[in-house]
């Protein structure tokens, strides 16, 4: 038997939880993921002139912070789940939730920035990838494919597709690579809460999972391995590597289901989702 999914309708000023139902919102909902993941997109535009090598994540974390609060929002990770910083920071075998703080950037490194302020109650979530000076040329390629999984896990995101089909495009196209897609991790619900339903896996069966439907806010952010899939989270709780030590990349939209596609709350306004820029 086919699992039942429950969906809720949500209005702007209605208390939300965590319950496992997939909110659907209306139209002022989505005015206010528009304000947040335009602040989120120009935050990482802004990251560009600041990733160099000799750079260190904290001082991009310390760029971050401010600009965040500058801009009147607060960084949804500082202190979430007793997380210390304001952005997570991923080089090289880092997957995913990289600790910002004295390590250095050096030539060649490619490195994830993910960002969430939280405006007026409402979280803009993405990450994008970043070069620190020349990487390889596998490096680059690996980036690239990442993106391209993005974006065709966005275009099967479509009203009265399945969750499922979002998973099934990106591991199809990572396949072609022989490039390993992160299980351990996935995308997830979003809007006034931080991790909402549903969870957004990025390998799975095209035609399986709940229905998607107009008014449903969520992320998709794979996670692709230069070799296995396999991840491990170091004794800090936090830092997710490769297994193998491979390289990893990773870009993440928030996105919503509209009556007649999909829109991409935290597109870049100056065309920098992907490197090179």
């Amino acid at each position: 038997m086919a699992a039942m999914h429950q969906y809720q309708l949500v209005d702007s000023d209605q208390t939300v939880y965590r319950d496992g139902t997939i909110k659907l919102h209306g139209p002022e909902g989505f005015d206010a993921m528009r304000k947040a993941g335009r602040l989120a997109a120009e935050i990482l535009d802004a990251c560009v002139d600041l990733v160099r090598p000799g750079v260190t994540t904290g001082q991009l974390d310390d760029a971050i912070r401010g600009m965040m609060l500058d801009a009147g929002a607060v960084p949804a990770t500082l202190g979430y789940r007793g997380y210390a910083h304001s952005s997570c920071i991923s080089i090289n075998h880092v997957i995913c939730h990289g600790i910002p703080g004295d390590k250095v950037l050096k030539d060649g490194d490619i490195l994830n920035i993910d960002v969430t302020p939280l405006v007026d109650g409402w979280h803009g979530d993405t990450s994008r990838m970043f070069y620190a000076g020349e990487p390889s040329l596998k490096a680059k390629k690996l980036v690239e494919v990442t993106y391209e999984c993005l974006m065709l896990g966005i275009a099967a995101a479509q009203p009265g597709a399945r969750l499922g089909d979002i998973g099934a495009a990106i591991e199809a196209h990572a396949n072609q690579f022989r490039y390993g897609v992160v299980r351990e991790f996935c995308g997830h619900g979003v809007g006034r809460l931080f991790h909402d339903a549903p969870e957004v896996v990025h390998a799975a069966k095209a035609g399986t999972g709940p229905e998607l439907k107009p008014g449903m806010f969520f992320t998709i952010e794979p996670m692709i391995n230069l070799g296995k899939p396999w991840a491990k989270v170091l004794g800090d709780g936090w830092t997710a590597v490769t297994r193998d030590k491979s390289l990893s990349a990773q870009f993440e939209h928030s996105i919503a289901i509209t009556e007649t596609g999909n829109e991409i709350f935290t597109k870049s306004p100056t065309g920098r989702d992907c490197p090179p820029y």
